[in-house]
């Protein structure tokens, strides 16, 4: 556990301090290399071997300094995982001895196998080679254990052919081409001095803790994450009061490790508090370039995992890990920025920031409706599937929230109308173009909505809490860039630049304002009323996953050379294996844990009550409670026998299919529907065998003792 005394070691010291950051490189670098490295970060130049090596001989020397013996190129592959195979620094001299080396060529390139990582039939099985190569926009950082520690190295993960095999190479071509065609915007409406725009994100992440105990004996949180059996207890969340509440002391202990371990690798984590259900969490970074936050998330993932292990517990990152208690997502927060501080969805205080505003935020609105479906495949996954549409969550319609008065205001201009509610007198124009003044806090906020303006930033509330948030930002930011990229195409040839700002916002929005719901996203109605709008509800990840390769689709990623043809078609199936695969082992989980766990207590209990109901029949005691409950239980039983039976006869007609779609809606229309009736079964007998004859911890020990 940590020891740091902050009374000793000021944050501001501790902070980064395990970093390879540009603050670190700026002071150990030569000033030539360190511009020639923020000149590739930036997208000025491209790296060559003389950096790589100058760069390679400082980060192996601050690496050792802090006692790294090994480097490892740090990657994500489409696992959804990382990735890192260790190298020492040590080269043998021939006398005997060694020496500590590290190149410019083993910094910029690594070569892993590839042969075992998901590729969707981009590559047979006995082709193994495949490259990393370094991703200088995000910063190497040191991995300490008790074992040691490791110099990691954020990488981009292709193979020898070129086609990527992880969810960062896609990641580092959407925010270049979004770049790009915002650049164009903004050329358009005349800003000369930005000369980059990237994208920012900071994801929120939820997470449950439950004693090491219970999780040690529980064979379906080791093996999927979740319970897949387990009754409500008689206290659940409905009281509401643990949401912000006091924090427990070994959980404060557990968050201070947890603050000290990210601070140490340069992650803002910011906020912490308790969630909504018991025992339920949240940590939320300040955010970060795209890159570097989706790096900084699956670290904190990582270290939730290790440092909760430290204090006697296990961090629960499945979306659903009990049944009936609200479950847990990642709030995507997603802005765009320049690299002269510019936040583009900044409503700023003057014309020129209101007109460049209301154009990107037009711009999003209109990806979101047309961009729904993609969307809403970027976070399909089975976990996922426990949770949208549930009572805690955004619900599987996308939508997009603006409140009351930016609604208003776009809702004048679609329709002609000058104003709208602003905080100031008058109405400001610019050229021949009317816009209002924008209030300073243009919206309230809707935890209801998948998709919330949220005053500088959009947050995208779909995310799974285990996803990589990779792929969300992926397909955000192409939607967007397409946009983006048919305003800048109008607004290069139009005459009267004013005029046509003013006309692009006008009908894009009118157009696309369906997608614009202020409501609250849980009720049926709003479900009903979408229907009527014409916006899509797909309530499962396989239908959902269709979407990758339907031929619009696949035009948009080759149009922003994000994906090629074969790659969009690799992830597709690779989405589906995944899916069928992770219910597999949950059904397997579950038949097992009904016959060799719960039918034997249950049968064993109903035994010995059995024996108690028959020394009383003897003494003249007939239908005693006893023997009812001897008869439920009996009678349960042997509905679980036969349900589980049910089950594996659905697994193995799944398991027999060859067609990835049919097989993984097999899965999800025949052996989910199965595992049901079985915990149905399961968690009925909970509630009638005694607490010392029940095999596994229950809800109410695993949500309320840590």
């Amino acid at each position: 556990m940590s020891t740091i005394d902050f009374t000793k070691t000021p944050v501001t010291d501790l902070y980064g301090s395990n970093s390879f950051s540009n603050a670190v490189m700026r002071e150990r670098l030569p000033k030539n290399i360190y511009r020639e490295i923020r000149a590739v970060q930036g997208g000025e130049k491209e790296l060559t071997l003389e950096v790589a090596e100058v760069v390679a001989a400082v980060m192996r020397d601050w690496a050792i300094s802090r006692g790294a013996s090994h480097y490892t190129h740090w990657f994500h592959p489409l696992t959804g995982l990382t990735a890192e195979k260790h190298d020492s620094f040590i080269s043998p001299t021939g006398e005997g001895k060694v020496i500590m080396e590290f190149s410019g060529k083993e910094l910029i390139k690594g070569e892993p196998d590839a042969s075992s990582f998901p590729s969707g039939g981009l590559r047979a099985t006995f082709e193994a080679r495949g490259y990393t190569a370094w991703d200088v926009t995000s910063p190497a950082f040191l991995k300490q254990d008790p074992t040691g520690t490791t110099l990691c190295i954020p990488t981009a993960f292709i193979s020898y052919y070129g086609q990527a095999l992880d969810k960062k190479v896609p990641l580092l071509k959407s925010i270049d081409t979004l770049g790009r065609q915002a650049i164009r915007v903004l050329r358009a409406l005349g800003n000369e001095t930005s000369k980059r725009v990237f994208t920012t994100v900071g994801p929120e992440q939820e997470y449950f803790l439950v004693d090491r105990e219970y999780y040690d004996r529980r064979p379906d949180l080791i093996l999927t994450g979740r319970t897949v059996f387990g009754a409500l207890p008689a206290k659940g969340q409905e009281m509401e009061d643990h949401y912000f509440g006091a924090i427990k002391e070994k959980v404060a202990g557990f968050m201070r490790e947890l603050n000290t371990e990210l601070w140490k690798v340069g992650i803002p984590a910011k906020t912490q508090h308790n969630e909504v259900a018991p025992n339920q969490f949240e940590i939320a970074p300040v955010y970060a370039n795209s890159s570097a936050a989706v790096d900084a998330n699956q670290l904190v993932m990582e270290t939730l995992r290790s440092v909760a292990r430290r204090h006697g517990m296990e961090a629960l990152l499945h979306e659903k890990p009990f049944a009936g208690i609200n479950g847990s997502g990642k709030h995507n927060n997603w802005s765009m920025a320049t690299d002269d501080g510019i936040n583009l969805f900044d409503p700023g205080e003057n014309p020129e920031s209101n007109a460049r505003f209301l154009l990107f935020a037009a711009a999003v609105v209109e990806a979101v409706d047309r961009y729904a479906l993609l969307l809403r495949s970027s976070v399909a996954t089975s976990a996922n599937d426990h949770r949208l549409g549930a009572n805690e969550a955004p619900p599987a319609i996308v939508s997009i929230f603006f409140g009351g008065p930016l609604t208003e205001i776009f809702e004048n201009i679609a329709e002609g109308k000058n104003g709208g509610k602003t905080n100031s007198a008058g109405e400001i124009k610019l050229g021949v173009t009317s816009l209002p003044a924008l209030p300073k806090d243009v919206s309230d906020r809707n935890r209801t909505s998948p998709f919330a303006f949220t005053g500088n930033k959009f947050e995208f509330r779909m995310v799974g809490s285990s996803q990589s948030v990779a792929t969300p930002n992926t397909y955000l930011n192409v939607a967007v860039a397409q946009v983006l990229q048919e305003f800048a195409d109008r607004l290069e040839k139009a005459p009267g630049k004013n005029e046509a700002i003013q006309a692009i916002i006008k009908e894009s929005y009118a157009k696309h304002r369906k997608v614009v719901f202020n409501g609250n996203g849980y009720t049926d109605e709003w479900v009903r009323e979408a229907e009527r709008r014409g916006l899509p509800n797909v309530k499962n990840a396989v239908d959902a996953l269709t979407v990758l390769i339907r031929s619009e689709t696949i035009a948009l990623f080759e149009n922003h050379k994000v994906f090629t043809k074969e790659e969009s078609e690799s992830r597709y199936h690779i989405y589906l294996e995944k899916y069928s695969k992770q219910i597999n082992i949950e059904a397997g989980v579950t038949i097992d844990l009904a016959r060799r766990y719960i039918f034997p207590a249950a049968t064993s209990y109903a035994g010995s009550l059995a024996e108690s109901a028959a020394s009383l029949a003897a003494v003249g005691a007939n239908n005693t409670p006893q023997a009812k409950r001897v008869k439920r239980i009996a009678d349960l039983a042997a509905e679980l026998y036969d349900e589980t039976a049910k089950l594996e006869s659905a697994l193995g007609e799944a398991q027999d299919i060859e067609d990835p779609f049919a097989q993984a809606k097999s899965y999800f229309e025949n052996v989910r529907p199965a595992m049901d009736s079985v915990r149905q079964k399961g968690d009925a007998l909970e509630k009638l065998v005694s607490k010392e004859a029940w095999p596994l911890p229950d809800y109410g020990e695993m949500l309320f003792k840590l």
